[in-house]
């Protein structure tokens, strides 16, 4: 039977890991190995400084306490897959999107990374939102989309070569009005330093980073993933680890001259 390891950047108890889970059942042997608490925006961070400890949930669903995703995934393989690896790690499903560069600040893509350096095919799964539309549609598109391209993993093997994962996002639109998966380059996020003050009951004040937005610089008529999402598409996109701007290395030689 096949394997598969899920983790989140949401937290142990989240809709969207919960429903994944459901969904996917009957496909694999599933363990859960999640963050014990809400670890959105960690990145790829890893826990240094700590110990970590694991608590058990229910049978093969697990909460590391005050882990990021990489930790859980980190951990996950040394306890649990000594032996043999699984074969599909997946993170998420995600509350928000993860489009753009967001992937250099996504615990959910964080926990993909992790997988993809330990040699393993993984897959960062985000639902983007707007108002009310978790509430209103759940999660159910989500776990259809991601339910067919874990069969057609499993059919067709992983499309991608060693240190790149896949990076999928679901547009906030109802079943009926869901156009299909689209193929696409990241695009270009508009981000911003705002910050929300307040005081807390002793008076002291504080800041809250981060007000949640979603706003393109990419051409409308750029194919990339945020104007997927905005069209009721989901996205799929290659990620590779190699950050390497390897068009700017001639100039840079050139610079240092």
């Amino acid at each position: 039977m096949k394997q598969i390891l899920i983790t989140n950047d949401d937290g142990f108890d989240s809709k969207g890991l919960l429903a994944l889970k459901n969904a996917l059942n009957d496909l694999a042997k599933i363990i859960i190995v999640a963050p014990s608490s809400q670890k959105s925006a960690c990145s790829h961070s890893i826990t240094l400084s700590r110990p970590l400890r694991l608590i058990e949930v229910e049978k093969n669903y697990f909460k590391l306490d005050d882990a990021t995703p990489s930790d859980c995934v980190y951990f996950a393989l040394e306890e649990f897959y000594k032996n043999k690896k699984p074969d599909l790690i997946i993170s998420g499903i995600n509350h928000g999107a993860n489009l753009g560069e967001d992937i250099s600040y996504s615990g959910t893509c964080g926990g993909a990374m992790e997988g993809v350096l330990q040699g393993i095919a993984s897959i960062a799964v985000s639902l983007y939102y707007q108002d009310d539309s978790l509430n209103k549609y759940g999660f159910d598109l989500a776990c259809e989309v991601v339910r067919d391209l874990v069969i057609k993993i499993f059919k067709q093997g992983f499309p991608l070569p060693n240190r790149e994962f896949l990076n999928l996002n679901i547009p906030a639109v109802p079943k009926d009005k869901y156009k299909g998966l689209k193929i696409v380059p990241i695009g270009n996020r508009s981000y911003d330093t705002k910050i929300k003050t307040g005081l807390d009951p002793r008076g002291g004040k504080y800041y809250w980073l981060g007000e949640p937005s979603v706003k393109s610089l990419s051409d409308k008529n750029y194919e990339c993933d945020l104007n997927a999402i905005f069209d009721g598409f989901a996205s799929l996109t290659p990620i590779k680890l190699d950050f390497s701007a390897y068009e700017s290395i001639e100039k840079l030689k050139n610079w240092n001259k």
